[in-house]
C-alpha cells in the first residue's frame, strides 16, 4: 500500500470484554455476561463492534480534512497479531496524499465514486496511432483531463480537486487550488500556463495561480438559480467560454446557455441566442466557437456539434447524425475535432454507457471512430489536446 499513512483497526477478540467497564460504564455486569457468553460470541462481538469504530474512526478523520477511505484486497490472516493479544482485523484504511497539495478530498470530499470492480483508466491517442493506457486507478475516480502547456502532464479531477498525472505514466500528483470550494469536471488551462480556471461545486468560476485562488463571478439573484460550468479558453488566453444554467419554474438548470466572459474582471456576454439546450463551448484558433445543442432537435436529447462565429452569429450545425454527440474539442493547430459520441436516444451525458471517441475534421466530416469505451461523463469533457496537436487524451471507466 503505497498511501504515506495506512491504519489497521482490529479487535482484541480474547480480550476486549475485559475493558467494558471502561468502554461501556452504563452497563455494570457486562464484563461477567461476555465472560460466560464463550470465545465463539465473544468474537463476533468484538467482530461487530470493531466496524462500528472503524466507521467512526473514518468520520473523524475525515472530518478533519483527510483523505481516508477503507480498503480491502489485504490479507487478515497474515497481520501480525500482538503477543498475547489475538486480533481479528475488521479493516485497512489509508490516508491518500501525494507531495506538492493538499488533496480534493482534504479539501471536502465531493464528486463520483468507483462501483465495486470498476477501474478508471487514462488514455492518450494519437491522431494516426492507437490508444495507450498511460495510467489506471481502482480507488481514484478521475475524469475530463487537460493536456498541460509544457506538454509534460495531464490535468484530471477527482474528489473535488485537480491532480496532474505525468504522460508517460506515473502517480498523481495533487494541484494546490488554495481556498477554491470542491471542484466538478469543468477546468480549462491557461495557454501559457501560469493558470488553472476551474467551475467549483458553490457555481461559480475561479483563477488559480500559483495556489492562489481568485473568484471570477458574481452572485446572481437567487432566484435565477444561475451556475457557471466553464469549458473553454482563447488562444490567447484573454476570454472564458462557459454554460450558464437557470431555473424555470421548478427546473433549476432548465436553461442552459452560452455565454463568455474575460479572463479576469469583467461581465457575461450571452453568446448570440445562448443556443439553449447546449454544452461545451470552446474556442477554436481563430477565435469561432464549438459548441453542442439539442437546437432544432426532434426528439429530447439529441445534441449535434455546431460552430459559431465569435460575435455568435449564423451558426452551422457540423454533425447530423442517429446518435447523440458531446464536448467538440478543437485541435490548437485547428485541424481536428474530438468528441464524445452517445448511442441514439441518450438524454443529456451520462455516466456509466457506451459511447465512442471520436474525429472529425473541423467542418464536421471524415468522422471515424478512435475508441469504444464504458464511460461518457467524464471521459473527454474539457479539451484535452497536446500542444503540438498530435496526440489527445481521455479516460473510460470499464467493469
Amino acid at each position: 500500500m503505497g498511501a504515506p499513512v495506512n491504519a489497521i483497526l482490529a479487535a482484541d477478540r480474547d480480550h476486549h470484554h475485559q475493558h467494558q467497564p471502561t468502554f461501556f460504564p452504563s452497563r455494570p455486569g457486562l464484563r461477567e455476561r461476555w465472560e460466560a457468553a464463550g470465545d465463539e460470541h465473544r468474537s463476533d462481538m468484538a467482530r461487530f463492534n470493531a466496524a462500528l469504530r472503524s466507521g467512526y474512526f473514518l468520520l473523524a478523520a475525515r472530518a478533519h480534512g483527510r483523505a481516508t477511505g477503507p480498503m480491502g484486497g489485504y490479507d487478515a490472516a497474515r497481520t501480525v497479531e500482538p503477543p498475547g493479544h489475538p486480533t481479528r482485523t475488521s479493516v485497512v484504511c489509508r490516508r491518500s496524499r501525494a507531495a506538492g497539495g493538499r488533496t480534493g478530498a482534504e479539501r471536502g470530499i465531493v464528486g463520483r465514486v468507483l462501483a465495486p470492480g470498476q477501474r478508471a483508466e487514462l488514455y492518450v491517442a494519437g491522431v494516426d496511432t492507437k490508444p495507450q493506457l498511460v495510467y489506471a486507478s481502482t480507488t481514484m475516480l478521475f475524469e475530463a483531463p487537460n493536456w498541460s502547456a509544457d506538454g509534460r502532464y495531464l490535468v484530471v479531477n477527482a474528489d473535488g480537486g485537480l491532480y496532474r498525472i505525468p504522460v508517460e505514466g506515473g502517480e498523481p500528483e495533487p494541484i494546490e487550488l488554495g481556498d477554491v470550494p470542491p471542484i466538478n469536471n469543468d477546468h480549462v488551462l491557461a495557454p501559457d500556463g501560469t493558470a488553472v480556471y476551474v467551475s467549483a461545486q458553490d457555481g461559480h468560476l475561479y483563477r488559480v495561480a500559483a495556489g492562489v485562488a481568485t473568484r471570477l463571478t458574481d452572485d446572481q439573484a437567487p432566484a435565477r438559480a444561475f451556475r457557471y460550468y466553464l469549458h473553454g479558453i482563447s488562444a490567447d488566453g484573454a476570454t472564458l467560454a462557459f454554460v450558464g444554467t437557470e431555473r424555470v419554474g421548478a427546473d433549476a438548470g432548465a436553461l442552459r446557455r452560452l455565454f463568455t466572459r474575460p479572463a479576469g474582471p469583467g461581465t457575461d456576454t450571452l453568446l448570440g441566442s445562448g443556443f439553449s439546450p447546449a454544452d461545451g463551448p470552446e474556442f477554436a484558433p481563430d477565435g469561432g466557437i464549438y459548441f453542442n445543442s439539442e437546437r432544432g432537435a426532434d426528439v429530447p436529447g439529441h445534441a449535434q456539434l455546431y460552430r459559431v462565429g465569435p460575435d455568435g452569429r449564423q451558426p452551422v450545425r457540423l454533425t447530423d447524425d442517429e446518435r447523440v454527440n458531446w464536448f467538440p474539442h478543437p485541435s490548437p493547430d485547428g485541424t481536428h475535432l474530438a468528441y464524445v459520441s452517445f448511442p441514439p436516444g441518450t438524454l443529456g451525458h451520462p455516466e456509466n454507457v457506451d459511447v465512442l471517441v471520436r474525429l472529425c475534421r473541423p467542418d464536421g466530416t471524415g468522422v471515424r471512430d478512435v475508441a469504444a469505451v464504458f464511460g461518457g461523463q467524464g471521459t473527454m469533457n474539457v479539451n484535452s489536446w497536446s500542444p503540438d496537436s498530435t496526440r489527445f487524451a481521455f479516460v473510460a471507466y470499464p467493469t
